[in-house]
């Protein structure tokens, strides 16, 4: 629609009304937020919704956290390459939530926690919190910043401006409701964006493609075999994305930030199937159309200009802006899901603790108070990502580094922690020191940051560790284990204005 052209040559009546769909969804997403500052009014509003999600909301605002950028525009542009096995990336994501859904989220949601990290020390007791801590923040930043940068590129073309003030712009838009309604504008918005990009994907653009395509019979006579084989990537990057996205999403503080909104955990166990099963289809339909794109325009030179090139060759005016809406309701869901994981994690799990430390005695923070900070926080690593995102051009490196760590540090103490019941602190501690050492050193020690290796040297050696530490070492304190229980039975639960995860001996719920 507007690739490769500048503002006066594409000054037409369709740009016009395409270019005016865009800017009214962005008015739209900045409203919301302004509207939903009145709802957010404690902690647990601003943090986590409230905890009163029902189904509809809550299986958009999981579905539109986990379907970013690389979802949207990268699945389809993997379908322009590999067919219909450039769905793979985005089908385990959607696994990833399905197993998340039905397994762990009930457990997850009883807890009655904000981060990860406090699942952690609620299960073994004080100490994994700090690195726990640190390594989610990276991680969310990171991904933060990959969004910034990725619908600072489409406003670059959009708005044929530069890429600089495009990343102002749509990151400006993005803290912006995020700061004013936490996560119930986060909510409000991501389930727009989700309504959209269903509508701009299932509804508008697939069946547009096929019809122009001729439909599959079609595509089989302009696609080579290969396009309709499952393993036409390579196996071993199936391995990889199973590896990284499937486990990354199962552990992920910006997935379990959704998991604590829910209602009950009825409702964040069938509605987070119903968002898995979309998550799925979606990387099937987007795979589709990257092979349509592809049979249609086959000479693009860059893979990621699939979505926006076949949107502008087979859509009428206003359904491409409304397709072009629908990757930067992509993009932005997942930016404003990682910026408030990112504010979260680092004010629950690495300052505050030393806060209520240091002012032990002291009267605790009013719900104002912690709502303040909590936007403090939204506006402070805002302002980091746009930063980030303005002076690095490419941060695919930092953001793999952050993956791995993740997976390979955290998963086993944190899938351990909640299938096994011998599991230790030590244990757990040990498992994520060592294997995100591993991870890191071996990445080194090959030199190639996206090799498989790396992450699964720190898997084995992080379950490795886990296991024999735990036996090893003494089962962790009968006070933890009873809160724990308590927990997981829906019990033990104070207001979420004072709870946090509980000491080892002093089962004290409401410190």
């Amino acid at each position: 629609m507007f690739v490769g052209s500048s503002l006066t040559e594409r000054f037409s009546w369709k740009a016009v009304m395409d270019l005016a769909i865009i800017v009214i969804y962005i008015a739209c997403m900045l409203g919301i937020g302004i509207w939903a500052k009145k709802k957010a009014q404690s902690r647990s509003d601003f943090l986590v919704a409230g905890r009163r999600l029902g189904p509809f909301l809550y299986s958009g605002t999981m579905a539109a956290v986990v379907l970013g950028g690389g979802s949207t525009i990268g699945g389809v542009g993997l379908g322009y390459e590999f067919g219909i096995s450039g769905m793979w990336y985005v089908f385990f994501t959607g696994l990833g939530i399905l197993v998340l859904s039905l397994v762990f989220s009930g457990k997850i949601n009883r807890l009655g926690i904000y981060t990860v990290s406090q699942m952690l020390e609620l299960r073994y007791g004080p100490g994994s919190t700090l690195i726990s801590g640190l390594v989610m923040a990276v991680y969310t930043l990171m991904l933060a910043v990959t969004s910034t940068i990725a619908y600072g590129t489409i406003f670059t073309v959009l708005f044929d401006i530069n890429e600089i003030t495009a990343i102002i712009i749509g990151g400006a838009v993005v803290v912006a409701y995020s700061f004013l309604g936490g996560m119930w504008s986060i909510t409000l918005t991501d389930f727009v964006q989700f309504i959209i990009k269903t509508i701009g994907i299932f509804a508008v653009l697939l069946p547009a493609v096929l019809i122009k395509a001729g439909g599959w019979i079609g595509l089989e006579k302009a696609l080579p075999e290969s396009a309709f084989s499952l393993n036409a990537i390579g196996t071993d990057t199936v391995i990889t994305y199973f590896v990284i996205y499937f486990f990354g999403i199962i552990i992920g503080q910006d997935i379990w930030q959704r998991v604590f909104t829910a209602r009950t955990d009825k409702v964040a166990r069938w509605a987070g199937t119903s968002a898995g099963v979309y998550c799925i289809l979606y990387g099937i339909a987007g795979a589709v159309i990257g092979m349509g794109a592809k049979a249609l325009l086959p000479d693009l030179a860059n893979r990621n200009m699939a979505y926006p090139a076949i949107a502008e060759m087979v859509l009428p005016v206003g359904l491409a802006g409304l397709v072009l809406a629908a990757a930067l309701a992509a993009i932005m869901s997942t930016s404003s899901g990682a910026l408030i994981a990112a504010a979260t994690v680092t004010k629950e799990d690495i300052v505050e603790p030393i806060r209520r430390k240091s002012r032990a005695g002291l009267a605790p923070a009013t719900e104002h108070d912690e709502v303040k900070r909590s936007r403090f926080y939204i506006l402070g690593y805002g302002i980091l990502t746009i930063l980030i995102a303005c002076g690095v051009k490419d941060v695919l490196a930092a953001l793999t580094i952050a993956y791995d760590i993740l997976v390979g540090g955290l998963l086993v103490a944190i899938i351990g922690g909640l299938l096994w019941k011998r599991g230790t602190n030590a244990g757990a501690l040990t498992s994520m020191a060592t294997g995100a050492g591993a991870t890191l050193i071996t990445m080194v020690a090959m030199g190639d940051i996206y090799a498989n290796a790396p992450i699964y040297v720190g898997l084995s050696i992080s379950l490795l560790t886990y296991v024999v530490v735990s036996l090893s070492t003494k089962p962790t304190d009968p006070a933890v284990v009873t809160a724990w229980n308590d927990r997981l039975r829906g019990k033990g639960k104070t207001s979420d204005a004072t709870e946090t995860a509980v000491p080892p001996r002093e089962v004290d719920l409401s410190h």
